[in-house]
């Protein structure tokens, strides 16, 4: 499906946004936009526990946003959660809710996905270059530094340090001063340092920094006439006298300067103190700004997924080279299990359905490069651990799920409800998986499947069972297998007649 009218919504750390865009010739123009200062990661209790007013202002904030999109259909919107949501011990226990007061599902991404994402928005909101960029975005939770050339992202790190987390950790009563700021600086550097050489090593030509903070600071600095010799955005001995001010001043709140404004003003100190370590870390002397970040970047993913570029495929790729999957069985399976999926489906199955399926096909035997021996647990270990762009920590789960239960007993699999289509997904992969054992060309009967009253019903000729005793014997095992988890599995033979 390709929608004219997209939306995107940033459940983020200090502020909840959402952008609206249409669609002409592949680009995405802005109609509208809404912000919400929730600022959800002052919530964050020292358990890691989100508290119960934080939720109220986020689920407030979500309704209304959900007034605005009523009306644009469930794959038109792709709504994404970073860091305070990644790290918060109730997410699950939050999730629902917030989905519900927004109407559309919630992504709790990953912070290398979310770099991946806010690169996407930063260069298409920037002129096309040649040379290598390095983007820096500040949230309230987390900071992103990526480098990349043109629209391709190639080194992606995020950092567990934003504005709202510094300005509550080293200014919790708002005061400012010298010895303070120099700690939250040293706090970042030291973070910083840990990736600072690999960037180096890949170097850039020209600093971007995205969102609020990096816009926040370039303003300030520009209207007050604190950059040498009238630049624009952020230079290093700007972002020295602006420290010096802010010092003097004692707070946020005394700064007395034009651009100092808004909901951003309380968090100011701690950004301010991140992009100083920055520029001293990395060696920047000035940055530019990038009006696009993660929500122009989850417009552009969500654009890339309707012209079927998506980055989920290119992923699943990656990992079959990496993890030296054997590519003619990968498709043999994902063939066989695709064909039994369309036939439970009764020739309509969801497009979420045969994504899923496909991609746990290709990936199934990934945990093999470990060790064969509980191969299938190796392998969703890989895929709920490991930094998969473009999937959210939703989809890895539901994709490391189906990879675990492709072998072995299905008890492991009973926190599954019972209407989920999962279970359709998973039998179709064990099927395929268990025909295809011998590992060749070789072709298979005439076949069919079906749902029964609680389970399935897999019919196969009597000649092909009788002269393959191993796959009949495995396929009676695996009809005990699903028995113990309350569904009824039926192999029936049927006999071919011959032509006279």
């Amino acid at each position: 499906m390709i929608y004219e009218t997209v939306a995107a919504v940033d459940l983020g750390s200090n502020s909840f946004r959402l952008q609206v865009g249409r669609v002409v010739d592949n680009q995405i123009y802005t109609l509208d936009s809404m912000k919400e200062p929730v600022r959800l990661a002052s919530g964050l209790t020292p358990d890691k526990t989100l508290d119960l007013s934080s939720q109220m202002r986020a689920l407030d904030g979500l309704r209304r946003f959900g007034e605005r999109l009523r009306g644009l259909d469930q794959g038109a919107v792709r709504a994404v959660a970073t860091n305070t949501l990644r790290v918060a011990k109730n997410a699950m226990d939050f999730l629902p809710l917030a989905e519900e007061a927004l109407g559309f599902p919630i992504e709790i991404i990953a912070g290398r996905e979310e770099a991946r994402l806010i690169y996407i928005g930063a260069s298409h909101s920037l002129p096309s270059v040649a040379h290598k960029r390095l983007v820096v975005d500040i949230g309230g939770g987390s900071t992103e530094f990526i480098i990349g050339k043109r629209h391709e992202p190639q080194l992606m790190e995020s950092l567990y340090m934003g504005c709202v987390s510094y300005t509550l950790r080293f200014f919790p009563d708002g005061k400012i001063d010298k010895k303070r700021l120099r700690d939250a600086q040293v706090a970042a550097a030291k973070e910083i340092e840990l990736i600072a050489a690999d960037y180096q090593r890949l170097g850039w030509k020209e600093a971007v920094g995205s969102s609020g903070t990096a816009r926040a600071i370039a303003d300030i600095l520009e209207l007050n006439g604190l950059n040498p010799n009238g630049e624009s955005g952020i230079t290093r001995e700007g972002l020295d006298k602006l420290c010096l001010l802010l010092v003097k001043a004692g707070s946020a709140e005394a700064l007395d300067l034009p651009g100092v404004k808004g909901d951003r003003l309380p968090v100011l100190p701690g950004g301010i103190a991140i992009m100083s370590a920055i520029f001293e870390e990395l060696e920047i002397e000035r940055m530019t700004y990038a009006d696009g970040a993660l929500r122009l970047g989850v417009l552009y993913d969500l654009l890339g997924r309707f012209h079927h570029h998506d980055m989920r495929d290119s992923t699943v790729a990656q990992f079959r080279r990496r993890y030296q999957v054997e590519a003619d069985q990968a498709e043999r399976v994902t063939a066989t299990a695709l064909s039994a999926l369309t036939q439970l489906a009764e020739g309509s199955p969801e497009e979420a359905d045969i994504q899923f399926l496909t991609w746990a096909t290709r990936l199934h035997e990934i945990g093999i490069s470990v060790a064969h021996n509980a191969y299938h647990k190796h392998g969703a270990y890989i895929l709920t651990y490991a930094d998969m762009p473009g999937f959210s920590k939703k989809d890895q789960a539901r994709l490391a799920m189906l990879v675990l239960g492709h072998r072995g007993k299905l008890e492991k699999l009973s926190a599954i409800p019972a209407v989920d289509s999962a279970w359709l997904l998973v039998f179709c992969l064990r099927l395929a998986v268990l025909l295809h054992r011998t590992r060749d060309d070789r072709a298979l009967p005439a076949w069919t499947v079906r749902l029964n009253d609680n389970g399935f019903l897999l019919e196969l000729p009597a000649e092909w069972l009788a002269e393959n005793p191993w796959t009949a014997a495995a396929l009676g095992e695996e009809a005990a297998i699903w028995k113990q988890v309350g569904r009824d599995y039926q192999v029936k033979s049927r006999t071919v007649r011959k032509l006279a």
